[in-house]
């Protein structure tokens, strides 16, 4: 099982994750969101993590692409997430310009929406999270679908589950669709946008003692 922790804007809750072997850390690059990270914020997290071993990921929501292009370039990542309705074309351009790594958003609410699981070509991931209503964030909304969906699901890339999981419901994951990687943000903050290290620290301690 591989973590990532979403909405990250300060050192001490990368150095945090760091101790809790989190593998990566998102960096949220939508001004709509509580979690928006500036590319200074950014620069901050991405130098410290090269003494680290927890990866940078930036993450973007329907970004203009010719941003995104300069912000991958400025940090150098190696990792990015898409969030929102990127097409195939828009996946593509970033795959010929760069040799990274792409989290895909997939949007669950009922059983159809897995039909856009091999839709996607040239990402290395997928993540499946709660599908949003109109007057809601594309992510962050403290929100689970419903994770039976996904039991027996023939799924050929490495995949993340993402939407309202906290101390109390990230065993039950395990147990009931054991995914590749689990994906965290609210679930684990004090309050909107600002991460607990004690809610991070109790989430993983009650994780791997039981």
């Amino acid at each position: 099982m591989i973590f990532k922790i979403c909405g990250l804007k300060n050192k001490e809750s990368l150095i945090c994750c760091e101790e809790n072997k989190v593998a990566f850390f998102g960096m949220i690059f939508y001004e709509k969101s509580p979690r928006n990270i500036t590319l200074s914020q950014a620069n901050t997290l991405v130098d410290l993590s090269k003494e680290l071993k927890i990866n940078p990921v930036g993450v973007f929501v329907d970004h203009n692409i010719q941003d995104l292009i300069k912000i991958i370039k400025f940090l150098n990542l190696k990792y990015i997430q898409l969030h929102g309705e990127e097409d195939q074309s828009y996946i593509d351009e970033i795959k010929k310009k760069f040799n990274l790594q792409i989290i895909k958003k997939v949007s669950i609410n009922n059983a159809n929406d897995l039909n856009k699981v091999n839709s996607y070509r040239n990402v290395d991931y997928l993540l499946f999270d709660y599908k949003p209503n109109n007057d809601e964030l594309p992510g962050g909304n403290s929100k689970s679908f419903d994770w039976n969906l996904l039991k027996g699901q023939k799924i050929d890339l490495p995949w993340f589950i993402s939407g309202g999981i906290n101390e109390d419901n990230i065993k039950k994951i395990q147990n009931l669709i054991n995914p590749h990687g689990i994906d965290l943000s609210s679930g684990v903050e004090e309050s909107k946008g600002i991460k607990s290290n004690t809610k991070i620290n109790s989430l993983f301690k009650k994780f791997y003692d039981n």
